[in-house]
């Protein structure tokens, strides 16, 4: 499984409930439209000490598959929704996820 982690800071405004209002009811939907993904995760970050409000986790097969994921039209109006409500940095994380269970 191929996992791309992406973290979100605080708004430069420090309006996280608009951040939040608009993830939810725009970029999730926008994101959705992404074909070939095989889940995602979201985490809202409630920890004061941390630089990030939302840990995004994103699911495909293999770094093949997200990169095909990223390049369809898709993937492209996903990132580009980015600049309608990202304010500051966000981080991109991929690599390999392997899962480990515990007895």
């Amino acid at each position: 499984m191929y996992r791309m982690t992406i973290l979100y800071s605080p708004p430069a405004d420090g309006d996280v409930a608009a951040f939040r209002r608009y993830y939810e009811a725009t970029h999730i939907p926008v994101a959705q439209r992404m074909a070939g993904l095989t889940g995602w995760n979201l985490s809202w970050i409630d920890t004061p000490e941390t630089p990030y409000i939302l840990v995004a986790e994103l699911y495909a097969n293999s770094a093949d598959a997200m990169s095909a994921i990223l390049a369809s039209p898709e993937g492209m109006a996903a990132s580009a929704d980015l600049d309608n409500f990202v304010t500051s940095p966000v981080h991109f994380l991929t690599g390999e996820e392997i899962e480990v269970r515990l007895s």
